[in-house]
């Protein structure tokens, strides 16, 4: 298993919605540019520790924020 997964949006909107919604979670993670090799509709990912996926999945669906999907980080 990859030490590091990328969480990929529909849209900007919700990456920053997640952005702000795992701060206030005190989640360690970092918004930054979906890597060339992915592809998805919005411009942006959140890179997590993959041992925190399950806690973010959970995060995302309490918030009602939309998300792609969670894949290792290349």
């Amino acid at each position: 298993m990859a030490k590091e997964s990328i969480v990929l949006f529909h849209s900007h909107n919700y990456a920053i919605w997640a952005d702000s919604a795992l701060k206030k979670e005190s989640v360690d993670h970092k918004m930054m540019l979906i890597p060339r090799q992915l592809s998805s509709d919005c411009g942006y990912c959140i890179r997590i520790k993959s041992d925190d996926a399950e806690l973010v999945e959970k995060i995302l669906h309490v918030k009602n924020i939309e998300y792609d999907r969670i894949e290792a980080a290349l």
